[in-house]
């Protein structure tokens, strides 16, 4: 029977069939949560209100079907014929032997996520009423500041940058480890002294280090774009100013980009949702690797375009092209990809072959002219960048350093060169050992590599309350409304497997993509109702409670980040250049490695000024070169460091006479 729930006999028959079901998903609750006091509060609940909200929901459940997304979905059941109370009673050890084998092999996780659901359905179930009032309460606050979009667009900026101060104690200024990070501190420091690159040293080998380039021009491989904001932060006091700056910039640059998308307050929460996914523990705020900056760049792109398709802005067009400019500078292959189908939009919009009210002359004179004016500058900039960092304004600095140091491929497709011969034992371990054995062009290596970065991804752009999302998402992907975003997203996902290295901010220009795609399904998601009762509203506020306690508990456990590792560099060597800046005169450092070394472990790194240093860092080498360069700095007092053997200590080098000449 069609809109209705087939029944026997009665709605007494359902009964012991409804009480048992409940005494199951009191247990299921109680073996989750592993909390024996909050179970028999639970139990005493269903028991001695059992038939009263039994009686009392049934009409209600008789004439409401499920509702999804305005729909109606019909479902017949069948009830069991009438069951005696004590015959029912018996139902629950099996039940409860089920469940404790179902749970065996329920990840801990999900185990939590469940329980978190299983509670606020069980709102939504028995008190409906007071739910949506509580929960459409808390929104209409947060709909006052939404509504208005340029407040909250500066009122979200500086939450995020006050909320990761509140939490220093907790989270500190992190410390560098990564070899990208301290590359990118060299490309922030060079900025910050006025200039795009540096000149070459002398003595080069003893200080050559990681994903840095030595001729022509020493300088590091990477785009500008992440510098820049290190640079700012470095004029300001320290560079992690200006991490914690963009990335408060991002979210800002996010909000306004899911205003264009979105209804304010849908706006709004996807952009609390990414202020604490990526502003309190989050590698991204927590290092120096980047993406927040390719991130806005992308936000940038993605808010300009429904707005110059509407109203042919100016301030839209510049907006479009700074974005086009910052993915240019930050993640260019990325940003590419990114911009090819906001490209094909652009170019079908200035044909005339979209709805649009705004006539051809006014297209061209407000947004193409001024679009081309900003693309042209960046164009010229990136030229200007690269002659004056490798010699040739066609041949990009990462490119170089490939060139010179790298013997594998960029794409899963790529096969190894000849292996180089190299000035150090670190660069020949790593570039001829652990780089070429981790990838070997086979099909193993590829899913294993493929599996890495979903992994990594997923913990960084999503947490596990997403999974609640499920029933949304395939709504927002059949959403005419999200086919832009959704075809960008498929084309930099692709963009991104075929690579060979792949970190998750290597992606960061599709985080508005990401976030708008997810908030989305939030709404698809929000509409479920079962028997008239708000489910949907409480799985929507469930995931959201999931992801603010993911935030909490990160932040007591002092957790910069999911994966570790990416933010939790070795505080030693700090310390060591600390305790020598408070020492009198100048300082260089010999770093001695032993056999058994972590390449990824790297202490030789140096700033801008190297002879004009206070404290200088080197690799020793063989015994001619050590004497040439403690030559060079005679007026330095010389140490020695061991970070493979103890890393806190420091002793004065004893320098060894270089063999006589034949």
């Amino acid at each position: 029977m069609r809109g209705q729930l087939v029944h026997s006999k009665s709605h007494l028959a359902s009964l012991p069939l409804r009480r048992n079901l409940l005494l199951g998903l009191s247990i299921l609750l109680r073996r989750i949560t592993e909390k024996k006091g909050r179970y028999q509060a639970i139990q005493e609940h269903f028991s001695a209100s059992l038939e009263k909200r039994c009686l009392r929901s049934w009409h209600t459940v008789m004439e409401g079907g499920l509702n999804f997304n305005g729909g109606t979905t019909y479902l017949s059941f069948y009830s069991a014929p009438y069951v005696p109370q004590s015959h029912a009673d018996r139902l629950a050890p099996p039940m409860s032997e089920f469940i404790d084998k179902l749970l065996m092999h329920v990840p801990h996780v999900l185990r939590a996520i469940l329980s978190i659901a299983f509670y606020f359905s069980l709102l939504a179930i028995f008190l409906p009423r007071l739910t949506s009032r509580v929960f459409h309460a808390v929104e209409s606050l947060l709909s006052c500041l939404a509504e208005r979009k340029t407040l909250a667009v500066t009122a979200l900026f500086f939450m995020v940058i006050g909320v990761r101060l509140a939490v220093l104690p907790q989270l500190p200024v992190p410390v560098p480890g990564i070899h990208d990070e301290y590359s990118y501190l060299l490309l922030g420091d060079t900025l910050a002294h006025g200039r795009l690159a540096n000149p070459p040293h002398p003595l080069w080998m003893s200080f050559e280090t990681f994903h840095v380039s030595w001729f022509p021009t020493y300088s590091s491989k990477y785009p500008p774009g992440q510098g820049a904001v290190l640079a700012l932060g470095e004029l300001l006091a320290h560079p992690w100013i200006g991490v914690l700056l963009s990335v408060a910039t991002m979210c800002a640059a996010i909000l306004r980009m899911l205003q264009a998308w979105l209804p304010a307050r849908w706006a709004f929460l996807g952009a609390v949702l990414v202020a604490l996914k990526f502003g309190i523990a989050s590698y991204w705020i927590n290092s120096y690797w980047g993406g927040a900056v390719a991130a806005t760049g992308g936000a940038l792109v993605l808010g300009a375009m429904p707005r110059i398709v509407r109203r042919a802005g100016t301030l839209d067009a510049l907006l479009l092209g700074l974005g086009i400019a910052i993915l240019a500078n930050t993640r260019p292959y990325e940003g590419l990809l990114f911009c090819i189908p906001v490209a094909g939009w652009f170019l079908c919009w200035l044909a005339g072959k979209t709805k649009s009210p705004v006539a051809l002359r006014t297209r061209i004179v407000r947004v193409l002219a001024p679009l081309a004016v900003v693309l042209t500058l960046t164009t010229g900039f990136i030229g200007y960048y690269n002659w004056r960092l490798t010699g040739s304004a066609l041949l990009f600095p990462h490119v170089l350093n490939t060139r010179t140091y790298r013997t594998t491929g960029l794409f899963l497709w790529d096969h190894p060169k000849e292996p180089i011969q190299y000035n150090n034992e670190q660069f020949e371990d790593f570039y001829n050992g652990w780089e070429r054995e981790d990838y070997q062009n086979t099909w193993p290596d590829v899913q294993r590599v493929s599996v890495e970065k979903l992994t990594r991804s997923g913990s960084t752009y999503f947490w596990w309350g997403a999974l609640l999302l499920l029933p949304g998402l395939p709504f927002a992907f059949f959403d005419r409304k999200m086919r832009l975003p959704i075809l960008i997203f498929l084309l930099g996902t692709a963009g991104f497997l075929v690579l060979i290295w792949s970190m998750p901010h290597y992606a960061a220009s599709l985080t508005g993509v990401i976030f708008l795609l997810l908030v989305q399904a939030m709404r698809h998601l929000r509409t479920i109702r079962h028997g008239g009762r708000p489910l949907g509203l409480a799985l929507f506020w469930a995931i959201f409670y999931l992801l603010a306690t993911d935030v909490g508990f990160s932040i007591a456990r002092h957790v910069c980040d999911q994966l570790e590792w990416t933010c939790q560099g070795d505080p030693s060597r700090s310390a060591i250049g600390k305790r020598l800046f408070q020492t009198p005169g100048k300082h260089l450092i010999m770093v001695r490695y032993q056999e058994n070394h972590n390449l990824h472990d790297e202490w030789v790194y140096n700033g801008a000024e190297i002879d004009t240093a206070k404290v200088l860092w080197a690799r020793e080498l063989d015994s001619v070169q050590n004497a040439r360069l403690f030559a060079y700095f005679r007026d330095r007092q010389i140490w020695l460091v061991e970070p493979d053997t103890d890393n806190t200590k420091l002793i004065p080098y004893q320098q060894q006479a270089p063999p006589a000449q034949k």
